[in-house]
């Protein structure tokens, strides 16, 4: 792989930052949810009254408005590619940093709730495959 590798102190220190970052993007995800399911019900409600506005589109405000939420949101999900971290999941929260252990190319990773980074896993096993660091490595 190319990219940052980490040691466990780099990652923890970037923890702060990233969790800021992770709850900035756990909240606009759930405005875009909330944008987005009023947005179907006033379609459904407009589709039942079929009221035809001649030249307006009803739902350009509020498309627009997901539209750039969802340009705002990639661009934090970008931020962290950037960083050279891998954003698993947002909600909740998993982040894995790449590293080696003894030899081994490895994903140290965080989940939301963590203080610190005490887990690793393969690169091919996944949050299931989750092992505790040595203490030596801590």
């Amino acid at each position: 792989m190319e990219g940052k590798w980490f040691t466990l102190e780099e990652a923890n220190a970037l923890l702060p930052q990233l969790k800021e970052d992770l709850r900035q993007l756990q909240l606009l995800a759930e405005q875009i949810e909330h944008h987005n399911l009023k947005l179907q019900k006033i379609k459904v409600n407009h589709e039942q009254r079929s009221i035809a506005h001649a030249g307006q589109d009803p739902f350009f405000e509020l498309e627009s408005k997901l539209d750039f939420m969802q340009m705002e949101a990639n661009l934090l999900i970008n931020n962290f590619a950037r960083k050279g971290v891998l954003l698993k999941m947002i909600n909740p929260g998993l982040i894995d940093f790449p590293s080696v252990l003894e030899g081994e190319d490895i994903l140290i990773c965080w989940k939301e709730g963590e203080e610190r980074i005490t887990h690793y896993h393969g690169w091919h096993d996944g949050f299931m495959g989750r092992k505790q660091l040595p203490d030596d490595s801590r």
